[in-house]
C-alpha cells in the first residue's frame, strides 16, 4: 500500500505577543517572518513531497480567504478548508480532522500541524514523519523536540519504551516546568517538548476520542454533517459546534489513551511566541541587529526592527525592538517581550481612526 499522508493545517493563533505586527485580522502565521514566505506558506510547503496529499486548513471564518489565497500564491491550493465559527481548541480540530480524512481518504494518516511554527530542517522533519508511519497505523504519534536548554515555555514528554527506531511509548506529559525541574529534565536525556504535531490514523483518533471526549467527537460529528459547503470551503454549523468543550488534544486524549507514542527529533523547530525570539532566529548584521524594512540604524546594537511603512531611524539603542506597523507602533527591551501581550489587549479597547 502506497503511503498516504493528510496535512491538517491548524490555523488558529492570535500571536497577541507579536502585536502590532500580528493582529487578530492577520495573525502571525499569514506574516513572512525572517522568510520570503509567510508562516503558513512555509508550513504547506514543508508538508509536500510524493507521499503528501493536498492540504487541509482549519481556520476561523475571518481568515479563510487570506489562508485560500497565500496557500495558492505559494502553489500549495487546499482541498478544503474548514471554517470554525468559534475556536473549540485543539481536540475539536483533531476530531474534525479525523472525520475529513474519513471522507477524503481514509487510508491515509492525517498529519496535523500548526501553521504558526518554525522548521529550519524539513527534510529532516519528513524523513522523521515517514518513519513514523507504520506505528501512526495503530497510535496517536507526536512528535518531541530534543531540548537544547532548560526551555519553561514549553510542556514535556517522557518517553517510555522503545517501539521501534526512535519512536517509544508515551510514558507521561508534563506541564510546563519551574527552572529548577526544566534542568533535571535535560540532564535526564528521556524528556523532549511537545510541539504539538501530530500523525494519526483517523479511524484510531475517532476511537480514542469516543473514548476519551465523546462530548468533543459527538459535537465534531454533528457540525461536520451538517456544515455548509461552497466550493473548497466547509463552514462548520454554529450551533452543534458551539456544543463542543474548548479543551486541547493532549488533555482530552493523548494524557489518557494508551495509544500515544512520541518520535524524537532535531529538526530546527521554533515556536515564535514572540518578539525575543524572532531576535534570536533572525539574521543579523555586524551589531547583532535583526531587521526587515527601510530602517536606519546609528549606534544601534542588538535589536529587532520591523519596519511596515515609513523608515524607522534607531540612534543609541541598545536590546530594542521597534515595531512600526499600520496597526501600531511599539517600543519595548527585547527582554519584556513577554509582556507584548498587554499591549495587545489595550489596543483592543482604543477608539478606531
Amino acid at each position: 500500500m502506497t503511503l498516504k499522508i493528510l496535512p491538517v493545517i491548524m490555523s488558529g493563533g492570535s500571536g497577541t505577543r507579536l502585536w502590532p505586527m500580528s493582529t487578530p485580522e492577520k495573525p502571525k502565521q499569514f506574516h513572512a517572518l525572517g522568510t520570503e514566505n509567510t508562516m503558513i506558506q512555509e508550513t504547506a510547503l514543508r508538508l509536500s513531497g510524493d507521499n503528501f496529499l493536498k492540504p487541509m486548513v482549519i481556520c476561523g471564518k475571518s481568515h479563510r480567504a487570506v489562508a485560500l489565497d497565500q496557500l495558492t500564491e505559494a502553489g500549495r491550493s487546499p482541498q478544503a478548508i474548514i471554517v470554525e465559527p468559534m475556536a473549540r481548541n485543539t481536540a475539536a480540530v483533531a476530531a474534525v480532522a479525523a472525520l475529513a480524512a474519513m471522507e477524503y481518504d481514509p487510508e491515509a494518516l492525517v498529519l496535523m500541524a500548526p501553521a504558526d511554527h518554525v522548521i529550519t530542517r524539513p527534510l529532516a522533519f519528513r524523513q522523521v514523519v515517514l518513519a513514523s508511519a507504520e506505528v501512526a497505523r495503530e497510535r496517536i504519534v507526536t512528535f518531541g523536540i530534543r531540548p537544547l536548554s532548560p526551555e519553561t515555555g514549553y510542556g514535556y514528554i517522557q518517553r517510555g519504551e522503545a517501539l521501534g527506531d526512535n519512536i517509544f511509548a508515551v510514558r507521561r506529559f508534563l506541564e510546563k516546568p519551574n527552572l529548577d525541574t526544566a534542568k533535571t529534565y535535560l540532564e535526564d536525556g528521556s524528556y523532549d517538548w511537545n510541539a504539538g504535531i501530530f500523525l494519526f490514523s483517523p479511524q484510531v483518533m475517532i476511537e480514542e476520542l469516543r473514548a476519551y471526549a465523546p462530548e468533543v467527537l459527538s459535537a465534531s460529528e454533528a457540525a461536520y454533517a451538517k456544515a455548509h459547503r461552497h466550493a473548497e470551503t466547509i463552514e462548520l454549523e454554529a450551533e452543534a459546534f458551539s456544543m463542543c468543550p474548548s479543551i486541547s488534544i493532549d488533555y482530552a486524549v493523548m494524557e489518557n489513551t494508551e495509544k500515544a507514542a512520541v518520535a524524537p527529533c532535531y529538526i530546527g523547530w521554533a515556536d515564535v511566541g514572540g518578539f525575543s525570539e524572532l531576535w534570536r532566529l533572525g539574521a543579523k548584521d555586524e551589531s547583532g541587529n535583526h531587521s526587515m524594512g527601510p530602517k536606519i540604524l546609528i549606534d544601534a546594537e542588538n535589536c529587532l526592527i520591523r519596519a511596515e511603512g515609513p523608515p524607522v531611524a534607531v540612534i543609541g539603542m541598545r536590546d530594542t525592538m521597534i515595531i512600526s506597523t499600520p496597526a501600531g507602533v511599539l517600543v519595548a527591551p527585547l527582554s519584556l517581550a513577554q509582556e507584548v501581550k498587554k499591549a495587545a489587549e489595550a489596543a483592543k479597547n482604543l477608539p478606531q481612526v
